[in-house]
């Protein structure tokens, strides 16, 4: 085998992966915000759950992606962990299709095809509209030109007259379930090392049409692909909160499973599929020319008939499975609430940038209802005279501070991971309204730990507020909550659904009350109803409330800039 060959072998095997790579991208760009739409919309049981993951991953031509996709909304909340084993289970589904497409690939000349591909890919991949149109076109091409690449190669390298390979593959017993368990261990750790069960079925189809891999030993490549590609999962959920991980393992136990009930009645399920296909996996008469036409159907036929038979059994024992992963996965005991950690972010869930919108718009939530909880600790140290416990209490909202500033450092930091990534433009003015969002929402906090010191300062002071200042403050206050909750309602609708009156109302009257008290603190400071001192300290507290409620807009306001 010369070194030309292995490197031919290897460039077609990276140009395939990088192939699916864009075309899985461009897929997402095109659909994603309408396949986050369905993926919500769509999971109502197991078996709609089911379908809509076979139909997008048959629709992004990725079941990483789905997969990854999933565990993201679950990380974010949006799907429930029983939602989210029945959308993998369809991802299993949806992905057999590329199967039969590298099928079609193998047996069908499509050289034609590619060039023309590629040169329509060119004229739109300068075309505002058609950019991703464009983009998919150059990943299907790459995709097909690599596997007449790799046809071309496999014919190159001649392994079928190549005694010491079919030594080697025929010192194995297939009639061996150790063999079998061995060759699918080989699958499963080869597409971990890759990360990519494409390019697996690639080699597995390359070496089973040349006649020097056995069709038992080529299936059980195939099984093992179906649990390494699993590790894209759970690697992307490693970070990702317990529901997260849990989701991700359900996709292992569901193809693990899976893999042992088959391996249970492996001969005679290979043997029905090969029967379907109209090979025969004991002829060793049939041509080559015959077998590398049969075989990469058959392979495929089987990975389609596996996942659709393992849906079928384990769909009735989701219960059961979600019970498994949480036995499994336990939820870490820590006070949340009170320690810095992103719930529902982290770097590891990068794979589908279109989609890591999502976490980030379900952190900016997440972080604007913690700040709405400080503030609500600023409206107890109002009415808390123990010197002791008004410490306790002003070190949290010290503490929340610098939670707030964390918190926004570590999402704009996400942010610039994603918008690193190549994104279609309606995902690049959401990323750009997310990080005002950010900013504001810190600015909020700011607001509150501001609100905090205020009242230190007259804590540490001899005089207090009169029972109507104390009455005032509750009541700008109250108002202040009020366009607080007003915010994340709108932080939680979509644009469309969104009613932005009533943030712009609020915030019209805590202006005018904020003028009225202004007006009446000057009068009554000329009364002398209270000290200068005291009233100038009343002051700041209306006026940073006022202030507050201007940054509550801002963030509205960059919220209407994305949909």
């Amino acid at each position: 085998m010369s070194i030309i060959i292995i490197l031919k072998l290897a460039g077609s095997l990276a140009l395939l992966i990088y192939g699916m790579k864009v075309m899985s991208e461009a897929l997402q760009k095109m659909a994603g915000p309408q396949l986050r739409h369905i993926l919500g919309a769509m999971t109502t049981n197991r078996f709609t759950g089911m379908l809509t993951g076979t139909f997008i991953t048959c629709a992004v031509q990725s079941s990483s992606a789905t997969t990854v996709m999933t565990v993201s909304f679950v990380n974010a909340g949006l799907l429930t962990l029983a939602q989210a084993i029945s959308v993998i289970m369809g991802a299993n589904i949806g992905t057999t299709l590329t199967a039969w497409i590298m099928s079609l690939g193998y047996n069908v000349d499509l050289t034609g095809v590619v060039f023309l591909s590629f040169f329509i890919g060119i004229l739109l991949i300068y075309s505002r509209k058609l950019r991703y149109t464009g983009d998919f076109l150059f990943g299907i091409a790459f995709m097909f030109f690599s596997l007449v690449l790799l046809s071309t190669t496999g014919k190159e390298l001649d392994l079928e007259h190549n005694q010491a390979v079919l030594d080697f593959f025929a010192s194995f017993d297939t009639g061996s379930r150790l063999t079998i368990i061995v060759f699918l261990m080989i699958g499963t750790l080869i597409t971990c090392v890759v990360q990519s069960s494409a390019a697996v079925m690639a080699i597995t189809i390359l070496l089973c049409s040349t006649g020097v891999l056995p069709i038992y030993l080529g299936i059980a490549l195939v099984m093992g692909e179906n649990i390494g590609t699993t590790a894209t999962a759970n690697l992307a959920a490693l970070g990702a909160n317990t529901q997260a991980r849990r989701a991700a393992l359900a996709h292992l136990v569901f193809n693990v499973f899976g893999v042992l009930w088959i391996l249970a009645i492996f001969y005679p399920f290979v043997n029905m599929v090969c029967n379907i296909v109209g090979y025969d996996p004991d002829a060793s008469h049939v041509p080559a020319t015959q077998m590398a036409l049969k075989l990469p159907v058959v392979l495929a036929a089987f990975h389609t008939a596996f996942n659709i038979s393992n849906t079928f059994v384990l769909i009735w024992f989701i219960p059961q499975i979600e019970k498994t992963v949480c036995k499994l996965i336990q939820p870490k005991k820590s006070d949340e609430e009170e320690d810095f950690r992103l719930r529902f972010i982290s770097a590891g869930i990068m794979s589908t940038p279109e989609i890591s919108v999502l976490e980030a718009q379900k952190e900016i939530l997440s972080f604007a209802e913690r700040i709405q909880r400080m503030f609500g600790m600023v409206r107890q140290l109002v009415e808390e005279k123990d010197e002791s416990a008004f410490a306790k209490l002003f070190a949290r909202i010290e503490k929340y501070e610098g939670i707030s500033d964390n918190m926004e450092i570590e999402i704009a930091k996400y942010l610039e991971e994603v918008s690193d990534a190549h994104l279609s433009d309606d995902t690049k003015g959401k990323i750009r309204a997310m990080l005002r969002e950010i900013s504001e929402i810190e600015s909020i906090g700011d607001s509150c730990y501001n609100l905090a010191r205020t009242l230190s300062r007259k804590q540490s002071g001899k005089e207090d507020f009169t029972e109507r200042q104390y009455q005032c403050i509750y009541q700008m206050m109250e108002l202040t909550d009020d366009s607080l909750t007003q915010m994340n309602t709108v932080l939680k609708g979509r644009r469309e659904n969104l009613d932005i009156n009533g943030s712009f109302n609020m915030e019209n009257e805590i202006n005018n009350y904020r003028n009225q008290l202004r007006n009446q603190n000057i009068t009554d400071v000329n009364e002398r109803k209270y000290t200068y001192t005291i009233g100038t300290i009343y002051m700041d507290l209306i006026n940073e409330c006022e202030k507050l409620g201007d940054y509550v807009v801002n963030v509205v306001e960059a919220r209407l800039g994305s949909k």
